[in-house]
């Protein structure tokens, strides 16, 4: 039996390797280098056969928002590393294990979904919810082979952003509009290829929200259904 308070090996490798991408200077995202370089990102890990302790871990980082009012907010993301594959697979394999992932914390999840979210992904204004705390997630594969910034080492990685990190940056916003254009000319500059088609912002009546969350390694649209099902 694994003992709980040793970090396994491939954590600590998977970490070093995402610290040292997050922050390089030229990195896209301003909000995750700043974040990193902060100390306001928090992690955890699941290995293949393990993931209970997760939804009580994601409640755990839900608290650090219960700030008293007219406390500053910080803006603090989750980074979920998973056990790295023995053998690398493809885009479609990390995206299946990827919506398992939100798929089981939602099972797990005995709160009520948030009333102002859709429970229908196909809702331009849907957004992955646990513990009544909304989410923009994104996935990170080393599958990723043009899309250099959604390769952060050899393990699948789930980011998790609460929604509320993103007031004042809104869609329409003008501070929102400006952070938008200048992360992704670095993201294209980086990736060496065009914005995806599925890219948009939270609240555009012709976007999916979901489709975002786990992008193709091409300029290709998302096709089909979302895997998530609300129970």
């Amino acid at each position: 039996m694994t003992n709980p308070d040793i970090v396994p090996q491939w954590v600590t490798e998977e970490y070093q390797h995402f610290h040292e991408v997050v922050t390089d200077k030229t990195f896209p995202c301003y909000f995750g280098m700043t974040g990193e370089k902060k100390g306001e990102l928090r992690y955890s890990y699941i290995s293949h056969d393990n993931w209970e302790h997760l939804p009580r871990t994601l409640q755990e980082f839900n608290r650090l928002f219960d700030v008293p009012e007219g406390e500053r907010l910080i803006r603090h993301g989750f980074f979920l590393f998973v056990e790295p594959e023995k053998e690398e697979k493809g885009i479609p394999y990390y995206r299946d294990y990827f919506w398992n992932i939100l798929q089981f914390l939602h099972e797990k999840d005995h709160k009520l979904w948030p009333a102002d979210y859709p429970k229908d992904p196909d809702h331009h204004l849907w957004a992955f919810s646990f513990a009544e705390e909304p989410y923009f997630v994104f996935g990170n594969t080393p599958a990723y082979k043009q899309r250099k910034t959604r390769d952060l080492g050899s393990s699948l990685v789930l980011g998790f952003q609460p929604r509320r990190i993103f007031e004042g940056l809104e869609g329409t916003s003008k501070g929102g509009i400006m952070s938008r254009e200048k992360v992704r000319e670095r993201v294209e500059k980086w990736d060496g290829l065009p914005k995806h088609p599925n890219i948009s912002h939270y609240g555009d009546p012709e976007h999916r929200e979901w489709k975002q969350y786990f992008i193709g390694d091409d300029i290709e649209p998302i096709e089909g259904k979302c895997p998530f099902q609300h129970k």
